[in-house]
């Protein structure tokens, strides 16, 4: 069994095993789809260069990471190293979606609405001395 194998768990991630991983995997889709999702890029070394991605913009980072125990993406949208939405996707064209929206300038309100598994990470507000 190759490193990418035993890393993705076959039995859950056949479709990313060839690619060589997550992150190849996300661009080819994204191409195949015609969808702008900026450079996909992956940890350099450990398991995690198999089963995590990352898509940089002006907005912030777009961190995709794979279920353990059931197929499904873990997305998270990041400006400023906080989370401003997450959501678990089932199907790897819906991540290239969320990542490209994201970064053609959709709002988190838009964003939300239109990938119902996204959630935008509600803020406590400060209080502002009057």
């Amino acid at each position: 069994m190759s490193d990418v194998s035993a890393a993705l768990g076959v039995r859950l991630y056949p479709d990313l095993v060839e690619p060589g991983g997550l992150a190849p995997a996300l661009a080819q889709t994204a191409t195949a789809h015609q969808l702008d999702v900026g450079r996909v890029t992956a940890p350099e070394q450990g398991r995690s260069r198999f089963t995590c991605a990352e898509m940089t913009s002006d907005r912030g980072v777009v961190c995709v990471s794979l279920g353990a125990q059931a197929r499904y993406f873990m997305i998270d949208l990041r400006v400023d190293g906080e989370v401003q939405a997450r959501g678990d996707a089932t199907d790897l064209l819906q991540v290239a979606q969320v990542a490209a929206a994201w970064r053609a300038g959709t709002t988190l309100a838009e964003l939300t609405a239109r990938y119902p598994f996204m959630e935008e990470m509600r803020r406590h507000p400060v209080a502002h001395a009057g």
